[in-house]
């Protein structure tokens, strides 16, 4: 029986992503990526897609933003102040830093634009609002572990 992807099985695929015509991601000279299907491990869009693949499938999957990494929140930036920032941080659009929130998490921000004094922070995913587009080839499919499916991710040679 030939295994196709679908939920309990570890898939790897080799990948690229573009967005806007860019490319932001791939696996091209790295290991392919091990996901476990079924477990949100990817965004929803890309994993309803590759759902029946087999191994040697190509496919070019286009996800839509909210079946991605979601709509633009409208209420995910702030203003801050240039002595709010470190001294060090280049204050321009783009620039991307990580900030401490009110529970001490790690959360990641980048600057939207810069008007005098006021620096409008995005905190949103680089990618929200996006549509991403995905090539993926399947090369290689195996049935989860127990272990695996308990802790809702596959462990590949580099798991820690």
């Amino acid at each position: 029986m030939d295994s196709k992807v679908m939920d309990g099985q570890v898939v790897s695929m080799e990948y690229t992503l573009r967005v806007d015509g860019k490319v932001i991601d791939s696996s091209e000279g790295h290991e392919p990526l091990d996901y476990l299907h079924g477990a949100n491990n990817i965004v929803p869009g890309l994993e309803r897609a590759l759902a029946g693949l087999k191994v040697g499938d190509s496919k070019k999957i286009v996800v839509p933003a909210d079946e991605g990494y979601g709509p633009m929140d409208e209420k995910a930036f702030m203003d801050v102040t240039r002595a709010e920032l470190p001294d060090d941080l280049p204050v321009k659009p783009g620039v991307e830093m990580e900030l401490t929130n009110e529970d001490g998490h790690p959360t990641y921000a980048r600057i939207q634009h810069v008007d005098g004094d006021v620096i409008r922070l995005n905190f949103n995913h680089p990618l929200a609002g996006k549509e991403l587009h995905f090539d993926v080839k399947i090369v290689n499919l195996r049935a989860a572990s127990d272990e695996e499916k308990d802790h809702g991710h596959a462990h590949g040679a580099h798991h820690h």
